[in-house]
């Protein structure tokens, strides 16, 4: 068990390399000169003495041009799980997106949220309780989608062959040797969806009802190649001449251009307190919500499940109420997604995905304000930590700012 993890008390994620284009679905790989957006990525343990955070990208997540996938773990009680996620929770992804592909992406997410989850608990089990820490987390999935929401220009993939290179690795469904669930726990997990033409207010919006237990998916599938995402986006059936299925093959992995009348959906997930903002002209746009203590309906749920919340904290000891890992505490602090589905438009200019050591030292809207104008993704990430440092945070921060381009009607013809 521990030689899944350094012995330094940092979290340690997977350096980030560049390409000029094609990243050939490489966790934390940037694309220099990508079509349809930029990535970038600050951290700093701030005033803490160790680093707890992770984050993780995939670009052209699940080997299709313009998708990408992207995560923000906050460790506590230990950088295991927060470490854990950041290099394997895209996997997890990947396999329920290829083991049930028929699946809404919101339950898609549910599934792997859960998935991860329990892998946690197991592995605390399994190291006999020396691994038990949590950590919050937020995941955007930008997906290429068509009118139905489906993925219609994609071939079904080959079955696997016991020499085929899947995602790089030679695993069959499997990550560390620990078999990857392709179904999920039946908790709940709040979906809301969000249309292109809505007031940005910076505010979560109503939930949306509840849905549950998931369907059990029939076929485990090998993983393509790192990376992934989905909602209701893109449109028209892909057929014969009129389907720019252009591919393009690169260290094995095979590239979909999508069609020209793809559209783009974000979907976004989060359990605890980590946070995702989209600014929609200007306008910050919360995507996720804030599973705190001190949210009366989580509250709730918490001392209906027979725990106590008590100075914001549940049982006196965790300021979150949803998260991955804590598997001590897993009957009040569960895994469970908050959802979002957004159908992107050209008037949507960048995503913010970052830890509670921003969030707690600037609001939604500011954070928009602060770096609206910065056309460089990295130095937008860079400019937002070393706020949070200098109004004096006294957390770990990790910020991921992703820029958007061509998005809308004009994005066909720069994705091939």
């Amino acid at each position: 068990m521990s030689s899944r993890f350094t012995d330094s008390p940092n979290a340690r994620s997977k350096s980030i390399s560049s390409a000029d284009l094609d990243t050939n679905g490489v966790l934390s790989r940037h694309s220099t000169n990508h079509p349809t957006f930029r990535v970038g990525v600050s951290e700093d343990k701030g005033a803490r003495r160790t680093m707890e955070d992770a984050h993780s990208f995939v670009v052209d997540f699940d080997a299709i041009r313009g998708q990408g996938f992207f995560a923000v773990f906050d460790g506590h009680a230990g950088k295991h799980a927060a470490e854990w996620c950041g290099s394997h929770f895209h996997e997890y992804l990947l396999n329920a997106l290829h083991a049930s592909p028929n699946l809404p992406v919101p339950d898609i997410l549910n599934q792997t949220f859960h998935a991860v989850d329990e892998s946690l608990s197991r592995m605390c089990e399994e190291s006999e309780g020396k691994i038990h820490s949590g950590c919050t987390a937020v995941t955007a999935f930008l997906r290429l989608e068509d009118a139905n929401g489906k993925q219609s220009f994609i071939s079904p993939p080959p079955s696997p062959t016991a020499d085929s290179p899947v995602s790089g690795h030679s695993v069959e469904n499997s990550v560390d040797g620990a078999e990857v669930p392709a179904s999920s726990s039946p908790l709940e997990s709040s979906t809301e969806s969000i249309g292109p033409k809505e007031d940005a207010d910076g505010k979560p919006a109503k939930k949306a009802k509840k849905e549950k237990s998931l369907s059990t998916s029939r076929i485990k599938r090998a993983l393509r190649s790192l990376g992934g995402g989905s909602s209701k986006l893109a449109s028209s059936s892909v057929s014969g001449s009129s389907s720019p299925l252009a591919k393009s093959i690169s260290e094995g992995v095979t590239l979909t251009i999508p069609p020209t009348n793809a559209r783009h959906v974000l979907y976004c997930a989060n359990a605890g307190d980590a946070r995702g903002v989209l600014c929609r002209a200007g306008k910050a746009v919360r995507l996720t919500y804030d599973h705190k203590g001190s949210d009366k309906q989580e509250a709730k749920r918490i001392t209906d499940a027979g725990g106590f919340v008590m100075s914001g904290r549940v049982n006196g000891v965790l300021a979150v109420t949803r998260s991955l890992g804590d598997s001590s505490m897993k009957e009040f602090v569960v895994g469970a997604p908050y959802t979002t589905e957004t159908e992107l438009c050209e008037d949507d200019e960048l995503l913010i995905l970052a830890c509670d050591g921003l969030w707690d030292i600037i609001g939604d809207q500011g954070a928009i304000e602060l770096i609206r104008d910065m056309e460089d993704a990295q130095q937008a990430s860079l400019k937002l930590l070393k706020y949070a440092l200098s109004q004096h945070t006294t957390d770990n921060v990790t910020v991921i700012v992703i820029r958007f381009k061509h998005l809308g009607r004009q994005a066909a013809a720069h994705l091939a």
